[in-house]
C-alpha cells in the first residue's frame, strides 16, 4: 500500500487528504494571525511615535515619510497614481523590499515594475504561492518548494507514492487561480523564530526538514495570501489582484531534494502576466520554442542521441560531430588570434589534488570517484587544478606572464539522473576552458581581451548579450586592498568595451570578483555561458608563485578563469534552438544537396558532389527515383543550405541550377563560380546567404557567372542581380588585399578558404 499525502501508511483517498489538510490549514491561519498581531502592534507603536524620516529616490528627490508606517507603495502613490499601479516591488538601500512593508529608517528607495528583472521575479514568486494555494485547495497536497524561474514558476508537491496529476487537472487549477486573482488576497509578512515555524508546519515533513536545517537562532519570515502560509524570504506583491492572466502549462515528475531515493513529487509549472497580451505573446513563443527544441531538431537532423546505458553522455552522430567540431575549431582560431596556448591534461587525478583545490571538501558529491590499488581517484569536473599543476611544475618568472592555458579536456560531473535534460544538463561534456595566470597589473588588459573575444564570438552567432560586474561578498578571501584593485581593473575593462553594464553588489565569489555574461537567443531567452572570474584562492592553495625580478622575491599570480562557449554541449543546444536547425553554411552539417533530374544525369551529379567535397563542403546526392520537385522539397525540409539541380543541359555546359532552402531561386551558374561563392560564405562565417534573395530562374545564356571573392567584389553583381552584402564584400576584399603580403588571409584564384589561407591547387584534393 502506498503512503498517503502526509507520508504515512496506509494510503488515504483524495477526499480524506483534503479533509485532513483543512484542519492543518485552520491551525496554520490561527498561528499566523497570532504572530501577525506583533507586526500590527509594532506599526501602531510607530504611528504613535510619528518619527519622521527622509526617503531618497534615484534622481535625488527627497520624500518625507514616517518610520515604521510609510511603505514604498505609499511613496509611489504620492508620486503618481499611474506609477503606483505599475510598481510591483522595491529596493531599499539595495535590499529587496515588499511594497507593503513599512520603511524602518531613512533610506534610498527604488520602485520597480514588471519590466525589471526583480519585478518579474517577484511577480512569479508571488504567483508560485497562488499556485500552492490552488494545489492545496483542489488536491490536498503537501507543498515542498515553489520558486520563480527565468520565465514563470513551479511548485513541487507530494500526493503520496501513487497519486499523480495529469493534463485533466490543469484546467481545475487554472480556474482556482483565476478565483484567487479575483479575490485580491493580500500578501502579509511576519517574522518568527525557528520554534514557532516548526509549530506551524509540524504536519508537513518537508517544511519541517527545511526549518530543521536552519540555525537554532535563525530568524524566519513567513508570507500569507488567503489560507496559504509559506516559508519565504520574499519579497511579494501587495495582493493577488496584480495577476491578470495565468496558465498552468505543464507537469512533470521530480524527487525531494532532487534525490531519486527520496519521495516522488509532482512538479506543476505555471506562468502569469499583468495583462492578457503578455500571456498570448508567451504562448506564441513557447509554441515556437517547442518547434525549435534541440532534442526534436537533433532527432530530425540526425545530430545526436542519448542511451540509457550511458545516461547524461551524448552520442554525437556524424552530422552532430560536424557542428561540434566546427565550434571547437572556431574557438581554436580565436585562441591563435588572442595568443592562447592549448594544452592536454589528464582526465583522472588522485583525490589528493582535489583536497588541495578544495573540491574534495565542497564538491565531492558532484564528482565520479573510485579506488585504484587502494588509492582514491576522481574524474575531473573542471580543468583549473590541472592547470595549476602545469604552472607549478617549474619555476616561473614575471617575464613569462601572462600565461594563457586553454583546454578542451573532457569533464564529468555527477548530476542526478532526474536533473539530466538533453544537452543542457549532462554528465560528460567539454568546455572551451582557459586559465590566465597573470600579474595583478595585467588583470585589466587580460580581462579586456577576454571581453573582446566574447564580442567576436557571439557576434558571429548573431547573439546579443549583457554584462554585469559582481563585487566583493560579505565573506571573502584576501585583503580589502587587493579586492578594491581587482574590482577597479574589471570596471576599467568593462568601461573600455563601450557597452552598457550592470552592477551586482556583493554577488562575487568569495575567492574573487567576476563578470557575468548573459546571452539572449532568437526567442529572447537568456542563458549564462561565458564567464570571467578572478581567483585569489587557488594560487594560495597550490602555492603558485613567480619571481618578480627583485632579487629572490616571489609573488603570487592572479588566475582569470574564463570560458566563451562554456559547455560546448550546452552551446550546441542553444545554437540549435537559436537557428531552429537552419544552420548557417559554415556550421551546417548539411551544406549542399545535389539533385539529378533523371538517372541519366546521376553521373554528373556525383561529379558535382566530388568537386564540392574537394573544396571541403559537405555535399550529398539524392539518387532516389522521386520526382525532382519532391527531391528539392525534401532537401529544403532537411535544411540543406543549397540545392543544386542538374540535368542534361547543365551537364553539357558544366553548370548547376542554384536554389536555397528558403526556396529562393538563383538560376544556372558555372559550378566553379558556385564553389567560389560558397567557400567565401563559409570563410566569412556569414549567418545569411551570400546569394541574397534571388529571383526566378534564368536560362544558362542569361545567367552571369558568379564573381570570385576578390578585391572590387562589392561593385559587381552576383547571380541574377542578388548582390553580396556590403559588409561581406568589404571583408572579402580586405582579406584579398591582406593576403598578398602575409599569413593573415589569402586569395588563390579568387577563393578564400575557411582558414583564411589561399586554396592552392594542392589543397583542392579531398
Amino acid at each position: 500500500m502506498g503512503a498517503d499525502c502526509c507520508g504515512s501508511a496506509p494510503a488515504k483517498s483524495h477526499a480524506e487528504c483534503v479533509a485532513e489538510l483543512q484542519g492543518f490549514i485552520q491551525k496554520r491561519i490561527q498561528l499566523f494571525e497570532e504572530y501577525a498581531r506583533r507586526e500590527s502592534d509594532a506599526v501602531e507603536a510607530a504611528r504613535a511615535a510619528n518619527e519622521p524620516i527622509t526617503v531618497t529616490l534615484p534622481d535625488g528627490k527627497e520624500v518625507p515619510a514616517v518610520r515604521g508606517v510609510t511603505t514604498p507603495l505609499d511613496v509611489a502613490n504620492g508620486l503618481s497614481k499611474s506609477l503606483a499601479k505599475r510598481v510591483v516591488v522595491a529596493k531599499v538601500d539595495g535590499a529587496e523590499w515588499d511594497l507593503f512593508r513599512p520603511l524602518q529608517a531613512a533610506c534610498g528607495l527604488q520602485l520597480l515594475t514588471f519590466d525589471d528583472d526583480l519585478g518579474k521575479h517577484t511577480f512569479w514568486h508571488s504567483s508560485a504561492h497562488v499556485l500552492g494555494e490552488a494545489l492545496e485547495a483542489c488536491f490536498g497536497v503537501r507543498l515542498t518548494i515553489g520558486p520563480a524561474l527565468e520565465e514563470g514558476f513551479y511548485y513541487d508537491c507530494y500526493l503520496g507514492e501513487e497519486r499523480t496529476l495529469g493534463d485533466a487537472e490543469k484546467p481545475i487549477l487554472e480556474k482556482k487561480i483565476e478565483q484567487i486573482m479575483r479575490e485580491k488576497q493580500r500578501f502579509e509578512r511576519v517574522v518568527v523564530s525557528r520554534e514557532e515555524a516548526l509549530a506551524m508546519f509540524q504536519e508537513n515533513k518537508f517544511k519541517v526538514e527545511i526549518i530543521s536545517s536552519l540555525k537554532p537562532d535563525a530568524t524566519i519570515s513567513l508570507y500569507r495570501c488567503g489560507p496559504m502560509v509559506d516559508l519565504c524570504t520574499g519579497p511579494h506583491l501587495p495582493n493577488t489582484g496584480y495577476l491578470k492572466a495565468a496558465s498552468v502549462h505543464s507537469l512533470s515528475r521530480a524527487f525531494w531534494r532532487a534525490d531519486v531515493n527520496r519521495e516522488p513529487l509532482q512538479r506543476v509549472y505555471g506562468v502569469t502576466f499583468p495583462d492578457k497580451e503578455g500571456l498570448k505573446d508567451y504562448q506564441r513563443r513557447m509554441e515556437e520554442a517547442k518547434r525549435r527544441d534541440h532534442r526534436n531538431v537533433g532527432t530530425q537532423m540526425e545530430l545526436f542521441f542519448f542511451d540509457r546505458l550511458s545516461p547524461g553522455s551524448c552520442f554525437f552522430l556524424p552530422n552532430g560531430a560536424r557542428v561540434y567540431n566546427t565550434l571547437v575549431e572556431f574557438i581554436r582560431e580565436k585562441y591563435w588570434e588572442h595568443e592562447y596556448e592549448e594544452v592536454v591534461t589528464p582526465n583522472i587525478y588522485n583525490m589528493d589534488l582535489w583536497k588541495t583545490s578544495g573540491h574534495a571538501e565542497h564538491y565531492k558529491e558532484n564528482m565520479f570517484h573510485f579506488d585504484i590499488e587502494k588509492q582514491e581517484f576522481g574524474l575531473k569536473p573542471m580543468n583549473c587544478p590541472g592547470h595549476c599543476l602545469m604552472f607549478a611544475h617549474r619555476k616561473r618568472s614575471y617575464r613569462e606572464l601572462p600565461i594563457r592555458l586553454a583546454d578542451f579536456g573532457v569533464l564529468h560531473r555527477n548530476e542526478f539522473s532526474g536533473a539530466l535534460t538533453g544537452l543542457t544538463r549532462v554528465r560528460r561534456f567539454q568546455q572551451d576552458d582557459a586559465h590566465i595566470f597573470c600579474r595583478e597589473d595585467q588583470v585589466k588588459r587580460e580581462v579586456g581581451d577576454v571581453l573582446r573575444m566574447v564580442g567576436e564570438v557571439y557576434g558571429v552567432f548573431g547573439l546579443t548579450y549583457k554584462l554585469a560586474l559582481s563585487t566583493r561578498p560579505a565573506t571573502y578571501l584576501g585583503s580589502l586592498e587587493v579586492w578594491d584593485r581587482a574590482e577597479a581593473a574589471l570596471t576599467g575593462a568593462l568601461n573600455a568595451t563601450g557597452l552598457p553594464w550592470e552592477l551586482n553588489p556583493e554577488d562575487g565569489a568569495f575567492y574573487g570578483p567576476k563578470i557575468d555574461i548573459t546571452v539572449f537567443d532568437a526567442l529572447r531567452r537568456k542563458f549564462q555561458c561565458a564567464t570571467v572570474q578572478l581567483d585569489f584562492q587557488l594560487p594560495i592553495r597550490f602555492d603558485l608563485r613567480y619571481a618578480n625580478g627583485a632579487g629572490d622575491a616571489y609573488e603570487r599570480p592572479v588566475i582569470v578563469h574564463r570560458a566563451i562557449l562554456g559547455s560546448v554541449e550546452r552551446m550546441f543546444a542553444i545554437l540549435t534552438e537559436h537557428f531552429a536547425g537552419k544552420w548557417p553554411l559554415w556550421l551546417s552539417p548539411r551544406q549542399v544537396m545535389v539533385v539529378p533530374i533523371s538517372e541519366a544525369s546521376l553521373g554528373y551529379a556525383q561529379d558535382v558532389r566530388r568537386r564540392l567535397r574537394a573544396a571541403h563542403l559537405h555535399a550529398d546526392v539524392d539518387a532516389s527515383d522521386r520526382k525532382m520537385q519532391k527531391k528539392v522539397r525534401e532537401a529544403q525540409l532537411e535544411q540543406y543550405n543549397y540545392i543544386l539541380v542538374v540535368g542534361e543541359e547543365e551537364k553539357k555546359a558544366g553548370l548547376v541550377n542554384v536554389r536555397t532552402r528558403d526556396n529562393h531561386v538563383h538560376g544556372m551558374h558555372s559550378l566553379e563560380s558556385v564553389v567560389d561563392v560558397l567557400l567565401q560564405e563559409k570563410g566569412l562565417r556569414s549567418i545569411t546567404s551570400t546569394f541574397g534573395e534571388g529571383e526566378e530562374a534564368h536560362s544558362a545564356a542569361e545567367a552571369p557567372p558568379l564573381q570570385p571573392a576578390a578585391a572590387g567584389l562589392a561593385a559587381q553583381p552576383v547571380a541574377n542581380g542578388g548582390a553580396l552584402p556590403k559588409g561581406a564584400a568589404a571583408k572579402a576584399a580586405g582579406a584579398a588585399a591582406e593576403g598578398a603580403g602575409g599569413e593573415q588571409g589569402g586569395v588563390s584564384d579568387g577563393v578564400i578558404a575557411a582558414n583564411g589561407k589561399p586554396l592552392a591547387a594542392a589543397d583542392s584534393c579531398a
